[in-house]
């Protein structure tokens, strides 16, 4: 037989909130650890007064993210 408790004008067994309490305790501590989500960054738009300039800007962001990575290793 299993214990019965009234809960918010209801008769619920013991096993029901043993499950609800774990349930919330794993849920929780699941969110809580998981980390933040990742998020990617989006450079501005590039304001360029031409096509060759604009193509002049992105070869020079391009080169100085290899030059940073190859710095760090």
């Amino acid at each position: 037989m299993v214990a019965m408790y009234t809960v918010f004008g209801r008769q619920v067994g013991s096993h029901y909130l043993a499950m609800g309490v774990l349930s919330a305790i794993f849920g929780g501590a699941y969110l809580g650890l998981k980390g933040p989500s990742k998020k990617t960054t989006q450079a501005p738009p590039i304001n360029a007064s031409s096509p060759d300039e604009s193509d002049f800007i992105q070869n020079f962001l391009k080169q100085a993210d290899e030059d940073e990575k190859k710095s760090k290793h």
